[in-house]
């Protein structure tokens, strides 16, 4: 029988020597959307020997356009992009250990879930997320890969601390609401965020493997006009990540509410609440409005409301972009049982 990373190791630039760090390595990659999908399936095809996907959100219709671990009785079955992708994985190589963690990372959290990786992936659509991912990553020396993708275009570089410009050398502060463009307004094709994701994937290898050619570079690629532009990054005088000042990882807050890219809806979150019991709040629920349980989240629908809670304790109102309503709700159904 032909092994099942033969075509990978007859590469020149993995062989046997940098399949078998790939197998003894750990990644952790936030976010599986279009992103995330396509990396976690390159790197558990290309056998890294333990996969941690993490993501807080749940399959939509709209998300199978571009996400590539989905299908269409997933989104049936109301799962967790985290849950599906782990239990797609696991049938594609059962060799790597592969954990989905259904979870907002935020500042009490994300020490512990990058605990014991080699290398963290970006996989997100919100940019204050990736702030709080470089400070990690520069306190705890994890190398990490930036990406982002949108309408048909998108963009990715390495960072590497102590070897190479960081995030916020680039980024000095997180943007405005509105400056940058998001799905909900520019949409996406999938071409883009696939290769990127792919760019991504391969710099993965390279890094796990203590490659030569690791790329140094900003790279920027179009899709649909067919252009790729390289840019060399420069460290920042005066960077406070550089300087040892975490200050993403210092924001500490209270309960957070965030507009949802794409699903018209809310979350929100209390970096306090560490877990929750859904069957022992879905029976205190159950008087109140209508109440159903599928193992991984519990959805409450009351005067109208839909909402979704999660074992972490967050709350997804969904078809409302009303903020305070949101936290209205969190507070009378979720926080007080939390």
């Amino acid at each position: 029988m032909i092994d099942r990373y033969s075509r990978q190791t007859l590469f020149r630039g993995i062989g046997e020597e940098g399949q078998k760090k790939l197998g003894n390595s750990q990644v952790v990659i936030i976010g599986c959307g279009a992103l995330g999908t396509v990396i976690a399936d390159s790197l558990v095809r290309a056998g890294v020997g333990k996969v941690r996907i993490i993501d807080r959100d749940l399959i939509e219709y709209h998300n199978l356009q571009r996400q590539v671990l989905f299908d269409e009785e997933d989104v049936r079955s109301k799962l967790p992009k985290a849950i599906a992708a782990e239990r797609h994985l696991k049938k594609v190589n059962s060799s790597v250990e592969i954990e989905g963690i259904v979870a907002d990372v935020h500042y009490a959290n994300i020490e512990k879930l990058v605990t014991g990786a080699d290398l963290i992936l970006d996989g997100l659509d919100n940019p204050e997320t990736r702030f709080l991912i470089n400070d990690v990553s520069l306190k705890h020396k994890i190398p990490w890969i930036y990406g982002g993708a949108i309408a048909a275009y998108g963009m990715t570089m390495n960072i590497i601390p102590g070897k190479t410009p960081c995030f916020r050398c680039v980024f000095p502060s997180v943007p405005s609401p509105g400056v940058i463009p998001t799905c909900d307004r520019a949409g996406v094709i999938s071409p883009a965020p696939s290769i990127i994701a792919s760019f991504q994937s391969a710099e993965a290898m390279k890094i796990l493997i203590g490659a030569e050619e690791i790329n140094r570079d900003i790279i920027f690629i179009d899709v649909w006009q067919g252009t790729f532009e390289r840019f060399k990054p420069s460290l920042r005088l005066g960077c406070p990540a550089c300087q040892g000042n975490y200050e993403f990882l210092q924001r500490q807050f209270g309960i957070r509410t965030t507009i949802l890219c794409g699903q018209y809806s809310v979350q929100v979150l209390d970096p306090k609440v560490e877990s929750l019991s859904l069957d022992k709040l879905g029976k205190q629920l159950k008087p109140l409005g209508e109440v159903s349980y599928n193992g991984s989240t519990l959805r409450f629908t009351v005067n109208g409301h839909e909402m979704v809670i999660f074992p972490d304790g967050r709350l997804i109102l969904k078809n409302s972009f009303d903020e305070s309503l949101a936290r209205e709700l969190y507070v009378k159904y979720v926080s007080t049982e939390a």
